[in-house]
């Protein structure tokens, strides 16, 4: 929402509304922020001048403006604006608002559907709306901070494009709060450095800078400016410690990786706290330590992704502060798991030879034959199923013919992947043995 707001036209009284919602914009080009969609070549701009609306899913954070740009766009296609949110709304809600709008279709007007947190909506809500997607009832509009792809049906991500709505930046955040002064006719009592620090405390969120703004003039006796101290006290919040798109992000989620790849959960526990502190955001963390089990410990504790997963889904589950204590144990988990790097090596390999020999066919004696003409052209040909081969081990060659055989993947003596290497040794020494693929 807040992102965008800017207009200062009178008529966005009464004073006594949120400073957010009196400098909502009432068109698309006042959108700050978001330039990538609402600029003269944006993608949504571009969309409003064909008159080619589509349905969809507006995915980012919050305060970056979702719900705004969806109010604009029905204002500019001339759309009727229906709002529900996914939080206070069920079956009984979403049939009540299909009827509507096609009681307003049957009376020549289209209706604009906003969906907020429409991830949260179970699998059989979302497919309710795909026939109103699909006979032109609604254009949905969702908003969603979780990713899509994990988060809604393949077949309403199949009916709607999806919109990347990005954190506001400090640039951003700062025009927003020049705007809030123009519109109140004074500036902020804060000096310099403060005002830095009012813009790091929103973190991204246009609402948020606003809603801080609108404290400090509340709270700011005649004459009296805060300094950064001042302002944290005032606001009853710390400022993040660092820019989480600057050097300090960057410096201590390296720190973190290389203390956890180093096998030291002392100093990993460390960083991790630092960041906790910093106001990073735990999901990020939690990702990065999914990461760092696929790429620094892999099959030597093939435990350690699942760990990470649970850790991160623990802490989406219970929030903070209780949730952090589950990142803390992943990352314990995995400072002090074996390391390897040999699947991560194998990887890069085999899409390395991906991409060398990507116009090679597989072998035709272990590629399907669903046709005539296709077992008559070899393919399956030859094909040993290994099940029925001594030890389920037939020995055969699966690489192209033109490459010959490879070796991608190459365990270490540590961890589980010792067990991993006894097998391949032993496979290796049978199809010697069986002169196959040799």
């Amino acid at each position: 929402m807040s992102d965008l707001f800017a207009s200062t036209e009178e008529d966005r009284a009464p004073v006594n509304r949120p400073l957010a919602d009196r400098l909502r914009p009432v068109k698309l080009a006042e959108v700050v922020g978001q330039e990538h969609l609402t600029g003269p070549d944006g993608a949504l701009t571009r969309m409003i001048d064909s008159r080619s609306l589509g349905s969809l899913i507006f995915w980012g954070p919050p305060g970056t403006g979702k719900t705004t740009v969806a109010r604009l766009l029905a204002g500019e296609t001339d759309l009727a604006f229906e709002q529900i949110s996914a939080i206070f709304s069920g079956v009984a809600d979403l049939k009540k608002v299909f009827e509507t709008a096609r009681l307003r279709r049957s009376q020549g007007r289209q209706t604009l559907l906003f969906v907020d947190e429409i991830h949260r909506f179970n699998r059989s809500q979302q497919d309710s709306f795909l026939p109103v997607m699909e006979d032109g009832t609604v254009i949905l509009v969702g908003a969603t901070t979780e990713n899509p792809s994990f988060e809604l049906n393949a077949a309403l991500l199949s009916r709607a494009r999806v919109m990347t709505f990005n954190t506001l930046g400090p640039e951003s955040l700062a025009r927003l709060l020049e705007r809030a002064e123009t519109m109140e006719g004074k500036p902020l009592p804060l000096d310099e450095e403060a005002r830095a620090v009012l813009v790091r405390m929103a973190d991204g969120d246009g609402r948020a800078v606003l809603t801080l703004g609108e404290e400090v003039w509340r709270a700011a006796r005649e004459g009296e400016v805060f300094d950064a101290e001042a302002l944290q006290r005032v606001a009853q919040r710390r400022a993040p410690i660092y820019d989480k798109g600057q050097d300090g992000h960057y410096n201590l989620i390296s720190a973190l990786h290389k203390s956890v790849r180093g096998s030291d959960p002392d100093a990993a526990l460390y960083y991790l706290a630092r960041m906790f502190d910093a106001g990073e955001d735990p999901l990020y963390l939690g990702r990065r330590l999914v990461r760092m089990a696929v790429e620094d410990i892999g099959l030597a504790d093939p435990q350690a992704l699942t760990i990470a997963n649970a850790a991160k889904d623990a802490y989406d589950y219970l929030g903070s502060p209780e949730g952090e204590l589950a990142l803390a144990q992943a990352c314990v988990y995995l400072a002090t798991a074996p390391k390897s790097n040999a699947v991560y090596t194998a990887f890069k390999q085999a899409m390395a030879a991906a991409k060398e020999h990507g116009s090679l066919l597989p072998p035709k004696h272990i590629l399907n034959a669903p046709t005539k003409l296709m077992k008559e052209t070899g393919y399956g040909s030859g094909y040993a199923y290994d099940h029925d081969a001594p030890e389920a081990f037939s020995g055969q060659d699966y690489f192209p013919e033109k490459m010959g055989r490879r070796q991608f993947y190459d365990p270490p003596e540590r961890g589980f992947e010792r067990e991993i290497r006894k097998r391949l040794d032993y496979w290796a020494k049978l199809r010697k043995e069986r002169g196959e693929g040799g």
